[in-house]
């Protein structure tokens, strides 16, 4: 059965009959891979670390999910902290949008978890198993070999040791340790959890690969609305490289570009830079380090294929990261950044709730009316605490609390009924007062109304 024909190039990993081309790139050394390597490597170590990484005792990162509970470098936050939790997520888009702004797509090709995993982990274990680009390219020819099915084993033991180390950020070292230890029907959802996730690593890195850039990641999309003509991309120069010499002598009128494909080989994406700003393009550079090791090779200046922007390279403008959009942009995360360092310091250090109790609002006793209350406290320390509650405003009514003081564990939530019990003289229809809840070293008041029969006698 023939495949249709597409009347032009839809994917640069694709044919024109819509099957894959598989993307081998080869690897030139330059300074902007040793950059990257450097980068990579910071990267992965700190990916690996920060769940072993204790502030005041917790995990410097816990996104624990199921009690709804998120950790950053020592500062709990809960699912009820909505707005904090909304000025971190604005933080960050603005910070994508801030850093697209300035440096491109720099954040993919330097940053990015899957292009750190892809070039400096799995790549190099391929070039180990396999030998160079073209040596991979006669495996795939040929089929399947003793060589590539070690280096998937390889690939499936990473991708294990990658999950665990994801499932880390969400249940703790601690719980981790114990799975690992134990047998899997014991916790057969984290183990679950652990199968899926290296399931979907390994056909990442396996198989799948650039696709996750060029069709899955939603940001080569936006890309467009976030890039200016001024932003820092990689970028050909055609006014120095056009016409292309195709290795002809200097002086005969051509540019400095030979057409040796090495920008092209090298690309992890399979893009040719030559061709102006593309969404596949990760600005990772290595079209850059591969054309310089060519331009040294020929006794040409570097810097054909080089970061600059748009502007730059049609109009000759020098390329300035500090312009207008770029200082409302910084200015806008400056003060998203400064709410929520402010707000988060005011959280209170436990979450106090009053219920009314179960069954009748108010109950008579004698000469007294008596209110149920119930008392909910989230205890956000890292220390067991008591709590005690008064009423404010009222003098003679008094509290009675067979379960206070309430006793809270770190991290925990605790329920206490309690009965707030007044004159029937000073609790006609209904009083405003304040409660007071206090753990011995901080206070809260919370307004409450308590209730009472309608037309006391005072």
């Amino acid at each position: 059965m023939s495949h249709p024909i597409a009347p032009e190039r839809v994917l640069p990993t694709l044919n024109a009959d819509g099957t894959r081309i598989r993307i081998r790139p080869r690897q030139y050394q330059g300074r902007l891979l040793s950059a990257r390597r450097v980068v990579a490597w910071a990267l992965m170590a700190l990916f690996i670390a920060l769940p072993l990484v204790r502030v005041q005792g917790k995990p410097a990162v816990l996104l624990d999910v199921v009690h709804r509970q998120f950790v950053f470098f020592g500062r709990t936050f809960l699912a009820t902290d909505g707005v904090l939790l909304m000025l971190l997520m604005l933080s960050i888009f603005v910070a994508i949008v801030l850093t697209t702004a300035l440096v491109g797509r720099a954040w993919c090709g330097w940053a990015c978890p899957q292009t750190v995993y892809m070039e400096f982990l799995f790549r190099p274990i391929e070039r180990l198993f396999e030998g160079p680009r073209e040596a991979q390219l006669r495996i795939d020819r040929s089929g399947m070999n003793a060589r590539r099915v070690a280096k998937n084993a390889v690939y499936l033991l990473l991708a294990s040791l990658l999950a665990n180390v994801f499932l880390a950020y969400f249940v703790g070292t601690d719980a981790l340790r114990r799975w690992v230890l134990e047998a899997p029907g014991q916790h057969m959802g984290g183990f679950t959890v652990v199968m899926v996730t290296t399931g979907l690593i390994f056909f990442d890195f396996a198989y799948f690969r650039e696709q996750m850039c060029t069709v899955i990641c939603p940001y080569a999309r936006i890309q467009s609305v976030l890039l200016d003509p001024k932003s820092l991309l990689i970028g050909y120069d055609a006014k120095r490289g056009e016409p292309r010499s195709k290795g002809k002598a200097q002086g005969s009128g051509h540019g400095d570009c030979i057409d040796c494909q090495a920008c092209v080989v090298t690309c992890p994406t399979g893009i040719d830079i030559r061709e102006g700003l593309q969404l596949e393009c990760i600005a990772c550079g290595q079209c850059a380090d591969a054309c310089d090791s060519i331009m040294k090779r020929i006794n040409k200046p570097p810097g054909l294929i080089r970061y600059t922007s748009q502007a730059a390279l049609k109009a000759g403008e020098p390329t300035r990261l500090l312009r207008p959009r770029v200082a409302i942009y910084a200015l806008s995360l400056l003060g998203l950044i400064a709410s929520l360092l402010l707000l988060g310091s005011r959280t209170p250090s436990s979450e106090v709730t009053i219920l009314r109790g179960l069954g009748a609002p108010f109950s008579e006793s004698g000469a007294e009316v008596v209110n149920q209350l119930r008392l909910k406290i989230r205890n956000r320390t890292e220390k067991t605490q008591q709590f005690r509650v008064e009423v404010v405003g009222m003098p003679r009514a008094k509290v009675v609390a067979p379960e206070l003081p309430l006793v809270v564990p770190p991290s925990e939530q605790a329920i206490a009924n309690f009965f707030v019990v007044a004159p029937r003289s000073e609790l006609r229809g209904s009083r405003h007062v304040q409660l007071q809840v206090s753990d011995g070293q901080t206070t809260q008041l919370i307004p409450y109304t308590l209730l009472g029969p309608e037309g006391a006698t005072p």
